[in-house]
C-alpha cells in the first residue's frame, strides 16, 4: 500500500488537478494499493475524479461522534459511502493538536463501526528514541487503539503506519534497519496481543522516489505513507512502482 498524505496544502482547484496527475502517473501499475488523502474540502469533487481508477479516498482525520454540537469536525457517517478510508493518530494530530491515545482509539472504533479502513500511525520522537523507549511508545498507542474494541478487528480492516516524528518532514528518513526493526517489533507485538496475523505495516517519514525501494526492500515493510512527496505527482507515481516492483520480487522468491 502507498498513500499519499497531502495535508493542509492545495486549492480545490490545485488538488483536482494532482489527482488526476497521480491517477496519470500510477495507471497501469499492479499489485499496489494506492490512496490519496486530500483536505476535507476537496474530497467529494476528488471522488468523481478517481471514480473507476482503481486509485482510493481517505481522509486526513474524523471525529468519534456521529453527529452532535461539535463545531468544525467531521464524522465517520459524513464519509462513510464515498470515502474508502480514514488516517487517525498522525503525529502532527498528536504533538500539534495535543490529541492523546485514547482519542485515536475512539475515533480507530467510530470509523471501523461505519465500514471505513482506518491507517493508525504510530511513532516515537527524537527524545524517546534517544531514552531507548521506541518499542515502549509505540507499544502503548497500539495497545490503547485495543483498549476501545469489544473485539479485535479483522486484519484487511486496518493498516498501521510507522512514523517516527524526528522523521516527518525533516528530510531525515530512518534507515531500512531501523524502519524494519520497528515494523518487525510491531507485528509481533499485534500477533502476540490480539490477532492471529497482523494487518500492512507501512513506514512513513521523509520517503522519496529516491530512498522508496531500500525501504520496501525489508521483509516487514509492506509500503509507505507518503507526505511531501505526494503532492509531485511523478515522484509519487514512482514510490508506487517500487512497491509493485518489491511485491513482485517477493512472489517471484516464494
Amino acid at each position: 500500500m502507498v498513500a499519499g498524505n497531502w495535508k493542509m496544502n492545495t486549492t480545490v482547484e490545485e488538488g483536482l488537478a494532482l489527482a488526476r496527475a497521480v491517477c496519470a502517473a500510477v495507471s497501469g501499475i499492479d499489485g499496489v494499493d494506492v490512496a490519496v488523502l486530500p483536505p476535507f474540502t476537496h474530497l467529494w469533487p476528488i471522488h468523481s475524479v478517481l471514480e473507476g481508477t482503481g486509485v482510493r479516498l481517505g481522509a486526513q482525520d474524523v471525529y468519534w461522534k456521529d453527529s452532535g454540537a461539535f463545531t468544525g469536525e467531521i464524522s465517520p457517517p459524513m464519509l462513510a459511502g464515498w470515502c474508502d478510508l480514514t488516517l487517525v493518530g498522525h503525529s502532527e494530530r498528536r504533538h500539534i493538536f495535543g490529541e492523546h491515545d485514547d482519542e485515536v482509539g475512539r475515533k480507530f472504533v467510530a470509523s471501523l463501526a461505519h465500514g471505513l479502513q482506518v491507517i493508525v500511525a504510530v511513532g516515537e520522537t527524537s527524545d524517546e528514541r534517544d531514552a531507548g523507549s521506541t518499542f515502549a511508545v509505540v507499544d502503548r498507542q497500539l495497545d490503547a487503539v485495543f483498549a476501545e474494541l469489544e473485539s479485535p478487528p479483522s486484519n484487511d480492516d486496518w493498516v498501521i503506519a510507522y512514523e517516527p516524528v524526528w522523521a516527518i518532514g525533516t528530510g531525515r528518513t530512518a534507515t531500512p534497519e531501523q524502519a524494519q526493526e520497528v515494523v518487525a517489533h510491531i507485528k509481533q507485538h499485534v500477533r502476540a496481543r490480539y490477532l492471529d496475523g497482523s494487518p500492512r505495516v507501512l513506514y512513513g517519514g521523509s520517503v522519496t522516489a529516491a530512498n522508496a525501494a531500500s525501504l520496501f526492500a525489508e521483509p516487514d515493510i509492506d509500503g509507505a505513507l507518503v507526505g511531501g512527496v505526494s503532492l509531485r505527482a511523478e515522484e509519487f507515481g514512482v514510490i508506487v512502482a517500487a512497491a509493485a516492483e518489491a511485491r513482485s520480487g517477493t512472489r517471484d522468491r516464494v
